[in-house]
C-alpha cells in the first residue's frame, strides 16, 4: 500500500487544526512594565504607546536640522529579540545627525518582558517614523472601539485639508532646473549665449526654446538672480522686486503664478493719431508635478494701436472678416476707430521620461538657428498648435517638430468660410563634429487638409526623409525644404553661424547660368562676440542674410511656408538682402540694446498693368511670375529699406522679467514705386513702457 498521499492528507488537515486553534497557538507583542495590566487586545496599542512616549520625550531634534527649518520623517526599523532588548536594524534619514539620535533613542530602551509565540519567547520587528519636527504620535496608539475607530477615520478626513499646507516646503525654484522652457526673447538668451557657447561645451543651441535643465548646466540662473536681489522684508516689496508673486512648492510638486503686463504709449511722427499705445494684462501660470511633468500656460488680453507702417502691414495680412493680423500675436478685431483687440494664449506640457528624451505638447512658437532670423523655422508668426520630440545622447541632438497651421487669407476659405488648415513637419539634427564645430542637417514639409486627406501618417515618422514621402505622393501633395547649418567656435568669446536653405533643386538649371526661377535658395551668414572690445557683459552681432525669389512659395494656394497670414521663416519673405548689426550690453539690472537693419527686397507691383508675383509674396503662386530665366533678387519693385533701433531700460523683477524701458525708433522704407502696398515711409517713433518680456516683438519689417 502506497501511504504516501494518505500521509499528505492526514499532514494537511493537522495543518488546518492547528492553524485554526487560536487557543494553541497565540501570539502576544512584547510587554513594558506599564502595560502588564491591560488586557490582551491592547498590548500592542500600549506597546506603541511606549514607544513613541519616550521618542517624544527623550528625542532631541540636531541644532542643524533646526536651523534648515526641515520637515521630514526618520524611519526606524528595529526588532525586540527573544531576551526583551531593542535592537535596531536599519535608520533611514536625510540628516547623519537624525540617524545618530534615533539609534541613541533606541538604544537607552529597557530591557522588557519579549514577544511570545504560544507560550515560548520570540523576537518581533517594526518600522516605525518619527516625525520631524517632533509631535506626539503617541495619541494614536490607544485602544479604540469600533465606534472610535469611525470618529477617528472621520476626523482624520475632516484634517486632510489642513494637511495639505502642513506638506508644503520653503520654495526652491525647481524652475531652474526643470524641464519648462526658458521664455525665448533675443535680449534674455544673450545673457547665458557665451555660456553654453564655450569650446568644449556638448551643448546644442539650435533650436529654442532651450529647457531649464539644458542650460543650468552652463548658468546658474539660481545665483545670477541672487546677485541682483534687493533687501526687501516687505510681502509687496519681495514681490515686486525679487520673487514670483504666488510660489507653492510640496514634496511632489510645485507651481508659480503671476500677472503679465505690457503697458506702453508712444508718438509715430509719420503718424495721424495722437499716440501710439498697447494695454496687456494677463497672467501666467506653470508648475512641476513629480521629477518628469512641467506644464505652463499664459493667457493674454490685449488692445493696442502702433506705428503706422506696422498698422498698415497689420491689416494688409488681415483675416478672412476681421480687421487684421497682429504679426507674432495672431487675429485682431476692431477697438474702438483705429485701434486693435488681440487677445493671446499660450500653454505646454513639457514630459520628459528619461533623461535623453522629452516630448512636448502645446499652443507656442518654435526657432531653429543661432542668429537674430532664421531661415528654417522662426518666431515671427502666430503662435500654433505643435508636438515636438527632443532626442539628445552622445555628440547629437535631434528635434522633431509637427504643427498644426492656418492659412486664414480671405480668397482661401472654404465654401463655409472656415480658414483653410495646413500641416508641417519637421527634422532637425544637430550634431557636435568636434569641439568646435557644430553642423545641423534641417527638413520640413508642409501639406493641406482636404477632404481626401487629414493628417499624414507618413509625415509622423520622426526619422523618416520627407522629400521621399513627398516624391511617394507627388509634388503637388506637399511642399519640402531642406537645409543646412554649422557653427565654429574660434574662441569662447567668437563664433559664427551660417544656414543654407533648398527650396527646389534641379542641377541643370543650377549650372545653365540662365538665373532660372528654380534656383530657389537662401542662405545667412553671422558673427557673435562677446566681452567685444574688452567691455564684460557687451554683445555684438552681425548677420546678413539672403533669399532668392519664389522661395518658401508654391503653386498650390495654402502649401506656402506659412501661418496665419506670416512667414514661418524670415518675416521678409523672400527675394531680399538685409544686414543687420546688434549690440546688447547689461550691468546688474540695467540694460540696453542697439539694432540697425540695411536691406533690400522686391516687391509685387499689384496693379491691373502688372500683377505679376516677383517672387517676394511666399502667399503669391509662382506660376504668376513674368519669366523663367533671367530671375534676379530684388526684381520687381526694388525697395531699400534702413530700420535701427535703440533701447535702454531697467529690470524690475529678475524672476518675472519684469522691466521698465524707453527706445527710440527710425525706419525709411524706399520703393522705386509708390503703389497701394509699397507705400513710401519715413518715420520717427518713440516709445516707452512697463512690460513682462516672454516674447520677441519683431517691428523691422
Amino acid at each position: 500500500m502506497n501511504w504516501k498521499p494518505l500521509l499528505v492528507i492526514v499532514l494537511c488537515a493537522i495543518q488546518y487544526n492547528l492553524y485554526s486553534q487560536d487557543d494553541l497557538f497565540f501570539e502576544k507583542p512584547p510587554v513594558f512594565p506599564e502595560c502588564e495590566s491591560v488586557s490582551v487586545d491592547s498590548l500592542q496599542a500600549c506597546f506603541d504607546k511606549q514607544v513613541y512616549t519616550k521618542i517624544f520625550n527623550e528625542f532631541q531634534v540636531p541644532e542643524k536640522v533646526t536651523k534648515d527649518n526641515y520637515k521630514g520623517e526618520v524611519v526606524i526599523l528595529f526588532e525586540v529579540d527573544v531576551e526583551g532588548e531593542f535592537r535596531v536594524i536599519y535608520v533611514d534619514a536625510m540628516y547623519r545627525e537624525l540617524k545618530e539620535e534615533a539609534r541613541r533613542i533606541f538604544e537607552s530602551f529597557p530591557k522588557i518582558q519579549p514577544a511570545t509565540y504560544n507560550g515560548n519567547s520570540t523576537f518581533k520587528q517594526y518600522s516605525m517614523g518619527i516625525q520631524i519636527p517632533l509631535v506626539d504620535q503617541s495619541v494614536t496608539t490607544k485602544d479604540l472601539s469600533e465606534d472610535e475607530e469611525l470618529a477617528e477615520l472621520e476626523n482624520a478626513a475632516k484634517s486632510e485639508y489642513d494637511s495639505v499646507n502642513q506638506n508644503l516646503k520653503p520654495f526652491s525654484n525647481r524652475e531652474y532646473s526643470s524641464t519648462l522652457n526658458i521664455p525665448f526673447t533675443h535680449s534674455y538668451y544673450a545673457q547665458f549665449d557665451r555660456n553654453i557657447n564655450l569650446v568644449g561645451t556638448n551643448s546644442h543651441t539650435g533650436s529654442k526654446p532651450y529647457m531649464y535643465e539644458d542650460v543650468a548646466k552652463y548658468y546658474d540662473f539660481e545665483a545670477e538672480q541672487a546677485k541682483l536681489a534687493k533687501e526687501k522684508s516687505s510681502f509687496a516689496g519681495r514681490k515686486l522686486w525679487n520673487e514670483r508673486f504666488v510660489r507653492v512648492e510640496g514634496k511632489d510638486y510645485w507651481f508659480t503664478v503671476d500677472p503679465i503686463f505690457d503697458f506702453e504709449v508712444g508718438k509715430d511722427t509719420e503718424a495721424e493719431f495722437n499716440s501710439t499705445f498697447n494695454n496687456t494684462r494677463g497672467i501666467m501660470f506653470q508648475g512641476g508635478l513629480g521629477k518628469k511633468l512641467t506644464f505652463y500656460t499664459s493667457v493674454f488680453e490685449s488692445q493696442g494701436r502702433f506705428p503706422q507702417y506696422f498698422n498698415q502691414y497689420a491689416e494688409s495680412i488681415r483675416a478672412a472678416d476681421e480687421i487684421a493680423i497682429i504679426p507674432g500675436r495672431g487675429i485682431a478685431k476692431e477697438f474702438k476707430k483705429d485701434a486693435y483687440d488681440y487677445p493671446v494664449a499660450e500653454a505646454y506640457l513639457s514630459y520628459s521620461p528619461v533623461k535623453f528624451f522629452n516630448v512636448q505638447f502645446g499652443q507656442g512658437k518654435n526657432f531653429i538657428g543661432d542668429g537674430y532670423r532664421s531661415l528654417f523655422t522662426s518666431d515671427v508668426a502666430s503662435p500654433y498648435p505643435f508636438l515636438k520630440l527632443n532626442t539628445k545622447f552622445w555628440k547629437i541632438k535631434y528635434t522633431s517638430t509637427w504643427m498644426w497651421l492656418k492659412d486664414s487669407r480671405p480668397e482661401a476659405t472654404d465654401p463655409e468660410g472656415a480658414y483653410l488648415s495646413k500641416y508641417m513637419a519637421t527634422h532637425f539634427l544637430s550634431w557636435n563634429a568636434t569641439k568646435r564645430l557644430n553642423i545641423g542637417m534641417f527638413e520640413s514639409v508642409i501639406w493641406a487638409k482636404s477632404d481626401n486627406r487629414g493628417f499624414d501618417v507618413s509625415y509622423l515618422n520622426p526619422i523618416i526623409f520627407y522629400r521621399a514621402i513627398e516624391f511617394q505622393t507627388g509634388q503637388d501633395a506637399g511642399n519640402a525644404v531642406m537645409g543646412l547649418s554649422a557653427k565654429y567656435k574660434f574662441t569662447d568669446n567668437i563664433y559664427s553661424y551660417g544656414q543654407f536653405i533648398l527650396d527646389e533643386f534641379s542641377l541643370d538649371d543650377i549650372t545653365g547660368g540662365n538665373k532660372s526661377w528654380k534656383n530657389k535658395y537662401g542662405y545667412q551668414l553671422g558673427v557673435k562676440y562677446f566681452n567685444a572690445f574688452k567691455v564684460k557683459n557687451l554683445m555684438v552681432q552681425a548677420e546678413y542674410n539672403r533669399v532668392r525669389p519664389y522661395t518658401y512659395s508654391h503653386n498650390t494656394i495654402v502649401l506656402n511656408y506659412g501661418h496665419n497670414n506670416q512667414s514661418m521663416a524670415h518675416l521678409w519673405g523672400a527675394n531680399f538682402s538685409e544686414f543687420v548689426l546688434i549690440g546688447r550690453y547689461h550691468f546688474k539690472r540695467w540694460f540696453a540694446n542697439a539694432k540697425m537693419v540695411v536691406g533690400e527686397r522686391g516687391l509685387d507691383f499689384n496693379t491691373t498693368g502688372d500683377n505679376f508675383s516677383y517672387g517676394g509674396d511666399i502667399y503669391r503662386n509662382y506660376n504668376d511670375r513674368p519669366s523663367d530665366n533671367g530671375i534676379e533678387l530684388g526684381q520687381g519693385n526694388k525697395t531699400t529699406t534702413f530700420f535701427t533701433n535703440v533701447q535702454a531700460g531697467y529690470l524690475i523683477n529678475p524672476a518675472t522679467n519684469l522691466k521698465i524701458f524707453a527706445d527710440l525708433t527710425f525706419r525709411d522704407f524706399n520703393p522705386n514705386t509708390i503703389t497701394n502696398t509699397a507705400i513710401k515711409s519715413n518715420t520717427v517713433w518713440f516709445n516707452l513702457g512697463i512690460r513682462t518680456d516672454l516674447f520677441n516683438w519683431y517691428f523691422d519689417l
